[in-house]
């Protein structure tokens, strides 16, 4: 989810879902002269990057009508095959983001306090928030677990672990090679279980490795005209390929939540499976990039709270599903299809505007000044500062 996430993400100024990185997105434009000694996410004065906002804020629309679509896709084989194929890349975009934004992350304290605020505090709230509504709402007696991720959070604990581990991605030689491995692993694994959501960790890890080896050129190659041209046949073979998979296939390897042996396909099937969802992952997120428009939108504002509408609109899908809405037969035609289509865009949409990141941002962003030590290093920079007032008056 946020730069994201946001993020589904983490800085200081809002989280998308992929806030992942800093929120503060920078421009992938090269930075001249002591800008260049300075890793982008450090610079003051930063400047976000359209694209990766229009980018991120188009993929948790996207995230939105998938959810909106699960309980009305088992009615209309077309509406399965086109979330089939949103399936396949919107998450995928959305985690290579975070971890190209992640680049710089490394265990320094103000960024450790960032994750933990923005990424780790968010995951309490909102994995506590949920059960909580779920009983409220439905009269149940759902219990809380924070190391069973509910619905959406899963992505918290991912961005969490992918976060922390970053260092040693950016220490070994082969690091994409090193996570294609351990999420093929992973698929054979079933005694992983479900303690954080492991299976996904694992399985959506080299999406994140990937942006974190990725440089701002990378982008710019999808963004060319004739990849442009190119994706939309791509795009037009994989919807009928969706469309013609649906009897056949398992949905369920798109969540990346279970292992081969519990989808119960041969071992084999789950390193093999890795592979080919990747391949077309990736292809379909090329493609996905190329239509990102470069310039600033009337909604690339939004790009920076898309971790909001992430966390958020869990709880209006979730209450329309517990009230029994989308048992309605004539939302199970085209035009009611088409209906909560644009109801879900125009929720998420509203979700990560401003008014609703100031009002939810003591969940999603707190400062919690009062939970940390005052790093050393920044206590002797605070001392400086009036050692410096002195001599600049000739004290």
């Amino acid at each position: 989810m946020f730069d994201a996430a946001s993020s589904p993400g983490q800085n200081r100024s809002p989280l998308p879902p992929a806030q992942p990185p800093a929120d503060g997105v920078p421009s992938p434009r090269t930075p001249t002269s002591t800008q260049s000694r300075r890793p982008a996410a450090d610079r003051p004065g930063k400047q976000r990057d359209s694209f990766f906002d229009n980018a991120k804020y188009l993929a948790i629309v996207l995230v939105a009508m998938g959810h909106a679509w699960e309980p009305l896709k088992g009615d209309s084989r077309i509406l399965e095959g086109v979330y089939t194929v949103v399936y396949t890349f919107h998450m995928p975009a959305f985690i290579i983001i975070s971890g190209f934004f992640s680049r710089s992350f490394d265990m320094r304290p103000d960024r450790l306090k960032r994750l933990i605020t923005g990424v780790a505090v968010p995951y309490v709230v909102f994995e506590t928030a949920y059960p909580l509504f779920k009983n409220a709402v439905v009269g149940s007696h759902e219990e809380i677990s924070l190391l069973d991720p509910w619905y959406l959070t899963w992505f918290l604990v991912a961005l969490l672990v992918w976060r922390l581990t970053t260092p040693i991605w950016k220490l070994v030689r082969w690091p994409l090679p090193v996570a294609i491995g351990v999420a093929m692993l992973a698929t054979v694994t079933p005694s992983i279980g479900d303690d954080l959501d492991l299976q996904r960790v694992l399985q959506f890890l080299p999406y994140f490795v990937l942006g974190l080896t990725m440089k701002p050129e990378h982008f710019q190659l999808v963004r060319r005209r004739w990849v442009r041209i190119a994706s939309v046949p791509v795009f037009a073979a994989a919807l009928a390929v969706g469309w013609w998979a649906v009897p056949r296939m398992n949905t369920a390897w798109f969540y990346h939540r279970d292992s081969a042996q519990e989808l119960g396909a041969p071992w084999w099937c789950g390193p093999v499976m890795v592979l080919a969802m990747m391949g077309c992952s990736l292809l379909l997120t090329a493609c996905f990039f190329a239509w990102v428009p470069r310039r600033r939108m009337w909604f690339t504002a939004l790009g920076a709270g898309t971790l909001y509408g992430y966390l958020l609109h869990g709880f209006l899908v979730k209450f329309a599903d517990y009230r029994g809405w989308f048992d309605h037969a004539w939302l199970h035609r085209p035009l009611g299809e088409i209906l909560v289509t644009v109801l879900a865009a125009a929720v998420v949409t509203v979700l990560c505007t401003r008014p609703v990141q100031r009002a939810f941002r003591f969940a999603m962003e707190p400062k919690m000044e009062w939970a940390f030590r005052q790093d050393a290093a920044e206590l002797a920079r605070e001392r400086q500062k009036p050692e410096r007032g002195r001599e600049k008056v000739g004290v």
